[in-house]
């Protein structure tokens, strides 16, 4: 079974074709993206109705590719699934669209699929694919969650952020500290050059007790911090503000999830989303997880970010294992606000 998918939650078009196959997560025959950040970086953040004009420029010629270089057809298409929330609802019109008038010309079923599963199975696509049951930590730009997964469909919340996610943390203080869009990477690449120990920032809610984040006490930290150092702060004081809050972020990230293991009485943890990327994180979880014996599974990195594979999996996953089926019903909706417990809803 083919399934192609459309990811056009937010500033990224995506679209990927993927294979089921019956002995094995399915396979990414092809995919394409094309990422708005030149775009929205005059702007300071994402304007909604440039992404949503974006994303219909570039979503057939994106199509076109994939099928090239898939060396497939739409004939060959038995499944065209999109994301169907959460994120922007101009853009994620534009998605729905292009694939239920598609499928429609195609006679061919849709499956809208729910942008956070597609980050958390995502990792089944990389190198080291995971096995059920898991932890998830989802962390991506507007959500940090960490899920019990005890297969597809099968997700059970333990812990959310209860205001910023870290994303947004890395963005807000990046943007506090003078550098462009998107922040996190940047501020990340300047924390390589800095000091992480030396400003005292706080770690919100990490000895908390229980598994929920909160991020948005760090910003203002960061913010008060940053006033400190006056109106032209050296290189080197940028870089160790940058290197501390990085620290700080991580460090909650990487004890909620190892708490989060503990409580589930499991030994794998799957990270997934833009964060997931970060260099840092990846190297403190991978270091807990060699002292404790546990194993921690990644999306390959073209992947952290959103992008079509992630939704063409998901669907060929559920149908696979029979959580969903396709229908050949082409009026469709969106839920740009969409809980990731209601996912059947």
């Amino acid at each position: 079974m083919n399934v192609l998918g459309f990811e056009s939650s937010c500033d990224e078009t995506g679209v990927a074709l993927v294979a089921t196959r019956p002995d094995g997560p399915p396979l990414l025959r092809a995919h394409a993206l094309h990422s708005q950040v030149q775009m929205h970086e005059a702007y300071g953040g994402v304007v909604p109705e440039l992404a949503s004009r974006d994303h219909i420029r570039r979503v057939l010629p994106l199509t076109r590719r994939v099928l090239a270089d898939a060396g497939a057809t739409l004939a060959g298409v038995d499944v065209v699934a999109f994301t169907r929330g959460p994120g922007l609802a101009g853009a994620l019109l534009v998605g729905a669209g292009v694939a239920c008038a598609l499928a429609a010309a195609l006679g061919r079923p849709t499956l809208g699929i729910h942008h956070l599963e597609g980050h958390l199975l995502s990792p089944f696509l990389s190198a080291d694919p995971p096995e059920f049951p898991f932890v998830a930590l989802l962390v991506s730009g507007g959500h940090t969650q960490l899920m019990r997964v005890d297969g597809v469909g099968r997700y059970t919340l333990l812990g959310e952020t209860i205001d910023d996610a870290a994303g947004e943390a890395f963005d807000k203080s990046a943007k506090l500290i003078g550098l462009g869009y998107p922040g996190g990477p940047a501020l990340a690449r300047l924390a390589a050059l800095g000091r992480d120990d030396a400003y005292p920032l706080p770690r919100p809610l990490l000895h908390s007790g229980d598994l929920d984040f909160s991020f948005a006490g760090l910003k203002t930290a960061v913010m008060t911090q940053h006033r400190k150092l006056g109106a032209s702060p050296t290189p080197a004081q940028r870089a160790d503000l940058a290197a501390s809050t990085q620290a700080a972020i991580v460090e909650v990230l990487v004890k909620k999830s190892l708490a989060a293991l503990k409580a589930a009485g499991l030994q794998r943890l799957v990270v997934s989303g833009g964060v997931g990327a970060n260099a840092e994180l990846r190297r403190q979880l991978n270091e807990a997880a060699r002292r404790r014996g546990l194993r921690v599974h990644y999306p390959e990195l073209t992947l952290c970010t959103d992008n079509g594979a992630m939704i063409a999996l998901a669907a060929a996953m559920r149908l696979q294992g029979g959580v969903a089926v396709a229908q050949h019903a082409y009026a469709f909706d969106v839920r740009p606000r969409w809980p990731l417990d209601q996912i059947d809803g």
